[in-house]
């Protein structure tokens, strides 16, 4: 969950290095580092810094020249954010300096070894261990020394490796932690994310796990960790720079929640089949035969990618009557689940790198099990590991907390929805309907965004509260679980989602004028049973916010949904509660992009 980005060439690396670190500080912002040197160098040079890369920036001094370097912005594991436990670390020597993203599980016992031995650690975190095991390698060659300490490290890393008696290299490994090459001309380039190298070159190189890499400034080599070379072909990135900057926007939460109408045509252009009313999803790599076989759906994801999975679980039963569900990834891989072969499973990640979801998709493939990945970033490790699904196309995401991928992901998940559906029992007519639905999508979404002020107003009202309690019913009910994980984790309110028809059961004792209560109201089947429960609230003196079709007379306040076709209301109605959040923040003063304790990219346990 951490940033790395490194250079090697003949352009001066501290400002390339520093611009790349601010690309990468969504991964983590705690603390940051910066290691340079060159082939006239004498050693390595470091500065870090507690805080973010601004703070990293204004340490570095005028002449902190050099041509090859590696730098890390990172998210606290192992050690509190402090200018000790801040990447890069190095040797006692100055020699060998390592920059880590992922967690070493026997560091413990790795560190009282080395300390048994005279090995004097400054800082708390594992990766120091790293550091220590390759300066005190005999091996002739820095790859060797690298290979020969991955040998006995149990965990996930993703490492970039400088040494001074090889100042003309960075050696670099992958092992559930992202490492992508940036190949330029007569430059080579690594990072954790494709954002830190669009700038400069659009030619990627992926590793898998177990892959390790040498770059120089002329050239690259791909190899296994025990030593075999592998043949890895550049592919070229669809995003560009500006994709990554905010476009006037202040933040980039600001700027994704407006972005969501262009994404949703994004995620629809050139998959829709009028003539058959239905849809061309040929990376799924499931033919109607296959379709026809499943009998059960599960999807698996974390956080919003859980809360996406539960709104496609839903439709998948609507529109193809399959049984489906979704379950945190997290919990999945640790239960021993029965794997059915008649199952088909769906892994859902933002950056496809999740690594639980990863973890639990690597399990079920051992199992034998189909499984497709829905995810937005093509080429991550997901993408390469499930036998088929679909990319969200919702573009860089940059703001920790998602918004437009998780609409798009909805949307996804309608598409396979209607697919199914069609190779199954849904009629011509109601494919018509839904298709019909998901082309107004886009129109109804600005629709919604021309009532930010409207939602902003009502922030400034709900934002002294210090708890809020967001209830909907079957299809709300999801979008109630996203719309209060996203107020938790931009404005740090405290808030619950319930089913509402759970109030009764118990919640129901947490009414009181202080808790407001965000009520998901569509215009459905059940439109008079969570009337009934806006009853409830009112009777005992709670305030209501209603998201809603039309105005709710029992409601305090009503944000108006347009309508659209029962099934795809939920996408629509999970929007306003992101402008709800996002200005309940701003309120507060929060910094919106970077929300504390949190990182976008989740590739730890």
């Amino acid at each position: 969950m951490c940033g790395i980005v490194g250079y090697i060439g003949k352009r001066d690396v501290a400002p390339l290095l520093l611009e790349g670190l601010q690309r990468l500080e969504y991964r983590g912002y705690d603390s940051a580092g910066i290691v340079v040197t060159s082939p006239k160098a004498a050693g390595l040079r470091m500065v870090k810094a507690k805080g973010r890369v601004r703070d990293l920036e204004a340490r570095v001094p005028a002449r902190f020249k050099g041509t090859t370097g590696i730098a890390h912005t990172r998210w606290a594991t192992h050690g509190a954010p402090s200018d000790v436990n801040a990447h890069p670390h190095m040797s006692a020597d100055n020699k060998v300096a390592v920059v880590h993203n992922g967690i070493i599980d026997n560091a413990a016992d790795l560190r009282r070894k080395l300390e048994a031995d005279g090995v004097e650690f400054l800082s708390e975190t594992d990766t120091e261990v790293l550091v220590h095991l390759i300066a005190r390698s005999e091996a002739e060659k820095l790859e060797d020394k690298v290979r020969e300490i991955l040998r006995v490290i149990e965990g996930t890393y993703g490492i970039a490796v400088m040494h001074a008696d090889f100042p003309e290299r960075i050696v670099v490994a992958r092992n559930g932690s992202p490492v992508v090459l940036g190949i330029g001309e007569k430059e080579m380039f690594v990072a954790s994310d494709i954002a830190a190298l669009v700038a400069h070159t659009r030619q990627i190189v992926t590793l898998d796990d177990g892959e390790m890499a040498t770059l120089k400034a002329d050239d690259f080599r791909t190899y296994t960790t025990e030593g075999t070379r592998t043949t890895s072909e550049p592919t070229t990135v669809e995003w560009e720079a500006a994709s990554y900057d905010m476009g006037g926007h202040d933040t980039y939460m600001h700027k994704e929640i407006h972005e969501q109408a262009e994404a949703v045509d994004r995620v629809l252009r050139g998959r829709i089949d009028d003539r058959f009313s239905t849809v061309h999803l040929g990376g799924l790599n499931l033919d109607a035969r296959d379709a026809r076989a499943v009998r059960r759906v599960k999807i698996l994801g974390c956080g919003t990618s859980y809360h996406a999975g539960q709104i496609g679980a839903q439709m998948i039963e609507e529109l193809a009557r399959i049984p489906a569900d979704a379950e945190p990834a997290s919990e999945f891989r640790y239960r021993n689940a029965v794997v059915d072969p008649d199952t088909l499973y769906i892994a859902v990640s933002q950056s496809g790198e999740t690594y639980d979801v990863l973890a639990a998709v690597q399990e079920l493939k051992r199992k034998g099990a189909r499984v497709l990945g829905i995810v937005n970033v093509v080429g991550s490790a997901i993408a390469r590991e499930a036998g088929g699904g679909m990319y969200v196309h919702a573009g860089p995401e940059v703001c920790v907390v998602s918004t437009k991928c998780f609409t798009n992901t909805c949307v996804a998940f309608a598409l396979l929805a209607l697919h199914l559906g069609r190779t199954r029992d849904l009629s011509v007519r109601d494919g018509k309907r839904i298709i019909e639905g998901l082309r107004k999508l886009p129109a109804q979404i600005e629709e919604m965004l021309k009532q930010e002020e409207d939602v902003k107003k009502l922030a400034a009202q709900y934002a002294d509260a210090r708890s809020m309690l967001f209830i909907g019913r079957v299809r709300g009910y999801p979008v109630a679980r996203e719309a209060s994980l996203k107020l938790k984790e931009v404005s740090y309110i405290h808030a619950e989602a319930y089913p509402a028809s759970e109030l009764k059961h118990g919640p129901l004792a947490l009414i009181e004028p202080a808790l407001p209560t965000v009520a998901i109201v569509p215009d459905d089947d059940l439109l008079e049973k969570n009337r009934a429960a806006l009853e409830e609230i009112k009777a005992r003196s709670g305030q209501i916010l209603a998201v809603a079709h039309q105005e709710q007379e029992k409601a305090d306040h009503t944000i108006v949904v347009p309508k659209n076709e029962d099934e795809l209301d939920p996408i629509l109605m999970g929007i306003p509660l992101q402008l709800l959040a996002y200005h309940t923040a701003l309120a507060l003063g929060r910094d919106i992009d970077k929300p504390r304790n949190l990182a976008k990219s989740v590739t730890v346990e």
